[in-house]
């Protein structure tokens, strides 16, 4: 790409860029390159407590203006968003390295989550129920709870912020958010577009930092709930806090995920998903497919096409148009990938392309690459069968049937997603039925729900109550108030008109 400015990362607070002064920053890299492009601070509690104290301030005006100025601002975001799309992708090419064709299609989900976070105002309905008692009606009214803080991973700048901000303003919400050290560019962005669409200072704040930027947030009394993506490890310890601190948590954890490979699968079909899936941003997501499980009529031809389909991955700088992989994001995260091959190859599995050291053009030879790498023959019990990579490292395994594969996907610890290749309809269904996982698939590679559905996973990959996107994100960011009405006639009088007197035997501990 050449070289790049330089750019010193700023945190948004109160609707203003500040630059963090008397702290510490930490390099910021372009990963295609190696590249130092920037720098990014680790802010101050001080300046967290002064984000919090700003969503705090904000919360009150911004919770009773009306739904449709709130809505308002979201179309308007959503707008600025279309106009700016090529410029938010490039930004996420750049530090994140995901492919720019992959960024751009992250920059379209996010702004379909903020089209579907527009009918906030049909999802917020609350319900009603008459005649409970004389006179008396039941309301159930769903409101926001004040001001979120939110954690963002380095895989996903875009998209998280789309899964956390739209439906925690929308419903009348401030928010907080702490994207990754690795990858902050996009929410520099996402802060002068807010200003563009003149939203009120303090409804949204950025903080960069580490790990003690929520940690002020815990046992903040100003603060309702915090969310996160992230690894298995810290969402249980944010649970931990969370849980002590009496807030909210949305915590989606790590993965591994299966992808079934049935005898009557479709070939074209598999493959071209099986690409997608497991090559995808350099297998750095939550969704990446890890496990190829094939039945033994499929097993032989499907390594075949497997590796040969591996094969033709070509890999490079994530501005390339012509490469279908990016790097990696750090070289501390490719020499953990690279730890795993090794491990693969000790533990006896049959190692049949090795994406270490892979070609690469002189202007990425210092750029954090792992190339497209293959195991055959993995067991459930080895580790990288086990564990979490986050990287493009497939385990080719072979099951005896559904069945088994059912069982090795239940004994798994995390419970993500998984999906399967077939044409069976009997397959189809009791797959849907029975893998203990939060997402399945049907010949797809990539079980993400659209923007209208929840999204999560269930066992260590998801802690804390409500998933994100669609009701999910609405009950999430909203609390259940219940009045209970009576309308009361003039003294003496009954509901036909007639008086009466009031039968005082029988005291009830509800209205009645």
């Amino acid at each position: 790409m050449g070289n790049m400015n330089f750019t010193r990362i700023k945190n948004f607070i109160n609707g203003e860029w500040v630059e963090e002064k008397g702290v510490d920053y930490v390099p910021l890299y372009n990963p295609s390159t190696g590249e130092e492009i920037g720098e990014v601070p680790l802010s101050s509690e001080e300046t967290s407590l002064s984000a919090v104290d700003s969503s705090y301030a904000a919360y009150d005006g911004w919770r009773k203006f009306s739904l449709s100025k709130r809505m308002g601002y979201l179309f308007a975001m959503r707008q600025a968003m279309v106009d700016h799309e090529e410029e938010l992708a490039v930004s996420i090419a750049v530090d994140q390295a995901k492919h720019i064709s992959e960024a751009r299609g992250e920059i379209r989900r996010v702004i379909e989550i903020f089209e579907a976070a527009c009918s906030i105002p049909s999802l917020i309905q609350g319900e009603t129920l008459e005649g409970i008692a004389n006179n008396i009606s039941g309301r159930v009214v769903k409101q926001s709870l004040g001001v979120f803080g939110g954690v963002a991973p380095f895989n996903f700048p875009a998209l998280v912020f789309g899964w956390f901000v739209p439906y925690a303003i929308g419903v009348g919400n401030t928010f907080i958010y702490k994207p990754s050290t690795q990858s902050p560019l996009f929410m520099q962005k996402m802060g002068d577009i807010f200003n563009a669409i003149g939203l009120p200072p303090g409804v949204i704040n950025i903080v960069h930092g580490n790990r003690a930027i929520p940690g002020t947030w815990y046992e903040n009394p100003k603060m309702s709930g915090v969310c996160l993506v992230g690894s298995t490890p810290t969402a249980k310890k944010m649970a931990q806090a969370c849980g002590q601190g009496g807030k909210r948590s949305m915590l989606l954890g790590g993965a591994k995920n299966f992808l079934v490979a049935m005898e009557d699968l479709n070939w074209d079909v598999f493959i071209e998903n099986f690409k997608h899936s497991c090559y995808g941003s350099a297998g750095q997501r939550c969704l990446a497919g890890s496990i190829v499980a094939a039945v033994p009529e499929v097993y032989d031809e499907l390594i075949e096409r497997v590796l040969k389909a591996s094969e033709e991955i070509t890999i490079g700088d994530a501005m390339n148009p012509d490469i279908y992989m990016g790097p990696v994001i750090s070289a501390k995260a490719k020499a953990n990938i690279e730890n795993y091959i090794e491990i693969g190859i000790e533990q006896g599995s049959k190692l049949l392309l090795d994406g270490r050291n892979p070609d690469l053009p002189e202007a990425n030879k210092n750029g954090y690459f792992v190339g497209p790498t293959v195991f055959a023959d993995v067991t459930p019990c080895r580790r990288i069968a086990k564990e979490e990579i986050f990287g493009p490292v497939v385990s080719i395994m072979k099951i005896r049937d559904l069945d088994d594969a059912l069982q090795l996907i239940r004994e798994q610890e995390f419970g993500n997603g998984a999906c399967i290749f077939t044409q069976n309809q009997y397959y189809t269904e009791k797959f849907i039925s029975e893998a203990n996982v939060g997402m399945v698939g049907v010949n797809v590679g990539i079980c993400a729900p659209h923007p209208y559905l929840p999204f999560g996973g269930i066992k260590d990959s998801h802690l804390g109550t409500d998933k994100v996107q669609g009701k999910d994100g609405i009950d999430f960011f909203t609390q259940n108030k219940v009045a209970t009405i009576r309308v009361t006639p003039p003294e003496g009088v009954s509901e036909d008109g007639a008086r009466t007197d009031a039968d005082k035997s029988v005291r009830s501990c509800v209205a009645s």
